[in-house]
Formats: structure tokens, sequence, C-alpha cells
């Protein structure tokens, strides 16, 4: 059997931590920079770094940004009366590309006891002092349609249900370009729930 060497073999273990990432492609991650110029491995490593010090949570939605209040939460010219209540940052990135102009609260995660992570462990407490003085008219709950995700919005709609705020939920269905034939039962019921007039 072939020695991999302790230096190479901990940054295949180190990618492998990290989401989305396999066996596989950590290892092609490595030997590709143990071939690429030394520049090429030090920009990596101090990108990660600068990203580490430099990033801080906005202090009004927990989106990441390298200000204490984020770029969203700074713009007079968005939608001030609508928050979307997203998972995690990404959420943030595609939303924009969507073409989003309210606000945002991140939650950071949601609720999963399997997991020993309850409603404190994320941001959900902080979403309320944002609906006390009357602004915001409806709160879109944007949590990933996973056992989770339904989970931790219906705590968020139970929450807020009686603050006056208009509360929905983003569609759910067949996305474009699929065909019926291959979709589960689940996608196809919630598609025939969110049907809308033509």
């Amino acid at each position: 059997m072939v020695r991999v060497p302790k230096s190479v073999q901990n940054l295949i273990e180190a990618f492998e931590r990290l989401p989305g990432i396999g066996p596989k492609t950590a290892q092609r991650l490595t030997y590709y920079l143990l071939h690429a110029p030394i520049e090429e491995a030090k920009a990596l490593a101090e990108a990660a770094l600068d990203m580490k010090e430099k990033t801080k949570i906005c202090s009004v939605c927990f989106n990441i940004d390298e200000d204490d209040l984020c770029s969203i939460c700074s713009d007079p010219n968005r939608d001030q009366t609508t928050i979307m209540v997203v998972e995690n940052p990404l959420d943030v990135l595609a939303l924009e590309k969507a073409n989003f102009r309210g606000f945002y609260h991140v939650l950071h995660g949601v609720i999963s006891p399997m997991e020993n992570i309850g409603p404190s462990e994320i941001h959900i407490k902080e979403l309320l002092p944002r609906l006390k003085d009357g602004s915001v008219k409806e709160i879109i709950l944007a949590t990933n349609p996973t056992m989770e995700g339904e989970a931790t919005a219906m705590y968020i709609q139970r929450l807020i249900s009686t603050l006056g705020v208009k509360i929905t939920r983003i569609a759910r269905g067949l996305p474009v370009g699929s065909d019926l034939e291959y979709a589960d039962e689940t996608t196809l019921s919630r598609a025939l729930e969110g049907r809308k007039e033509y």
C-alpha cells in the first residue's frame, strides 16, 4: 500500500470536513494544489484567513459582511415593509439574484431535534424586535422544504402570528424544466396546492 505523506493526508482530511466535499474531491483538490505554483496555494490560504478576519455578522439581519451593518440593511432604497426569513447567508445570495428588494433575517440554521438544535440555537428571537414598530407588513418564510425547514417555518409562524404582520411562505412545487413523471408525491401535491389562475 502506498503511504501518503502526512502533510498531504492532513490537507485531504481538512478538505473532507468541508460541506459537499467527498474523499475523491478532497484528493483531487489536494493534488491540484500540490502541483500548483506555491503562489496559488499561498493566495488560497491568505484568502481564507482574510475572510475569517474581516467578515462580521450583521447586527440587524445576521447576514455576513465586512461592516457591523450589512450593505442590505444600510440600503435606504430597499422595501422597508418586507422581511424574508432564510436559513443561511447563501440563501440571501440566491434571492438577491432573483431581485428580491426587501430585507432579510438569516437564522443560521434550522430547528433540528435530532442534532440538538432548538429555537434558542438559531436567530429566531432576534426577529421579534424588528417587528415591534409596525413598519414591517409582511414576513416571508423562505426556509427549505425539508422536514426541519418546515418545522422552523411553523415555529416562527406560531411565534409571530399575534403581531398583526402578514405571514407568507415561498411557493413550492415543480422546478422549471422538470417532468411530471419524475416528481415525487410531496412535490406534486405542493404544486397542486400552490396552483394559480392562468
